[in-house]
C-alpha cells in the first residue's frame, strides 16, 4: 500500500498562496546553494560551471546563474517543448539574487566538521527547495526544467538524468577554472535522489507539477 505524500495538499492551494510557496522555494534553494559554496568542500557542478565562467568575465556568481538560466529556458521551450510558466521566470531572476545576497549572512565554518556538516545540509535543502518551488505548479525552474523535459522525453528517472547533466556541467566547469573538490563528487551523487525526495514529498510524480496533470494553470 502506497503512503500518501505528506504535502500533497500544497498542491491544491489557491494561485497567490502557491506563489508565495515559490518564491519561498526559490530563497531556500538559493540558502541552499549559498551553504555549499561558503563550506569551501567543493562546489555544486553548477556552481563550479557559474564559478569558471566568472574567471572569464567581470560577473557575480549570481549574475552569471541568471544568464545562464535565460539560456536554459531558451533550450528547453524551444526543443524540449517544456512549458514556461511566471515561476520559471521568477526563478532565473530570484536564485542568482539570493545566492549574491545572502554571501554576508550565510556562516562561514573554520573547522572541517562543520564545513562538511553545512555543505551536506545544503545538499538535503536542496532536495527540499526543488519540491517546495515546482509543487507551486507556477513553472520550474530552468535547470530542473531541463531535467523534467529530459526525464518526460527519455523516460528516465529524474535522479539519473539530474546526475548524468551535473557531470557533464563539471567537466565544462572544470575546464574553465571552478573549484572542485570532494564536495563536489558528493553534490553529483547525492543532488539527485535529494531532488527526488524533495518531489515525493508533495506527491509529485518525475516532477511533474500540477498543472502538467490537471491541465490548470
Amino acid at each position: 500500500m502506497t503512503r500518501p505524500a505528506p504535502l500533497a495538499f500544497v498542491t491544491a492551494q489557491p494561485v497567490w498562496r502557491r506563489f508565495l510557496l515559490l518564491v519561498f522555494g526559490l530563497f531556500l534553494y538559493g540558502l541552499s546553494l549559498r551553504l555549499m559554496l561558503d563550506a569551501r568542500v567543493g562546489l555544486a557542478p553548477w556552481e563550479v560551471l557559474h564559478l569558471g565562467v566568472t574567471r572569464h568575465l567581470p560577473l557575480s556568481i549570481g549574475m552569471v546563474s541568471i544568464l545562464t538560466g535565460v539560456l536554459i529556458v531558451a533550450f528547453t521551450a524551444l526543443r524540449l517543448r517544456e512549458p514556461i510558466g511566471p515561476g520559471t521566470v521568477v526563478n532565473v531572476l530570484l536564485i542568482g539574487l539570493f545566492l549574491d545576497v545572502l554571501g554576508p549572512l550565510v556562516p562561514d565554518p573554520v573547522a572541517l566538521p562543520g564545513r562538511w556538516a553545512q555543505f551536506l545540509l545544503g545538499v538535503a535543502l536542496l532536495g527540499l527547495a526543488t519540491g517546495t518551488y515546482v509543487a507551486a505548479g507556477l513553472g520550474a525552474g530552468p535547470r530542473d526544467g531541463l531535467i523534467l523535459g529530459l526525464s518526460r522525453v527519455t523516460g528516465w528517472e529524474v535522479a539519473r538524468v539530474r546526475t548524468g547533466i551535473e557531470l557533464a556541467v563539471l567537466a565544462v566547469g572544470w575546464a574553465l577554472g571552478g573549484l572542485v573538490g570532494w564536495g563536489t563528487l558528493v553534490f553529483a551523487l547525492g543532488s539527485g535522489p535529494a531532488m527526488a525526495a524533495g518531489l515525493a514529498l508533495f506527491g509529485l510524480k518525475r516532477g511533474r507539477p500540477p498543472e502538467a496533470r490537471n491541465g490548470t494553470g
